[in-house]
């Protein structure tokens, strides 16, 4: 039994052409796109730095010892 070949996959493309249309298809590409656009940015948000312990803060920053005794 053979695979698929190219010719088999250019019959596929033009059968799924002429039923969806090429405005469906291209509008079907540009939401899978901003999807996956969405996706990545959602697990790049994931590699945020903890954040930091307040008593080394407050040594390094004596303005905001300041503000808190006003």
């Amino acid at each position: 039994m053979e695979g698929i070949s190219i010719t088999k996959l250019l019959v596929i493309a033009v059968l799924i052409i002429l039923l969806f249309g090429t405005s469906k298809l291209r509008t079907l590409g540009a939401d899978l796109g901003a999807a996956l656009k969405g996706f990545k940015k959602a697990v790049g948000d994931d590699t945020t730095p903890p954040p930091a312990n307040n008593a080394a803060e407050s040594q390094s920053n004596p303005q905001s010892v300041e503000k808190k005794d006003q």
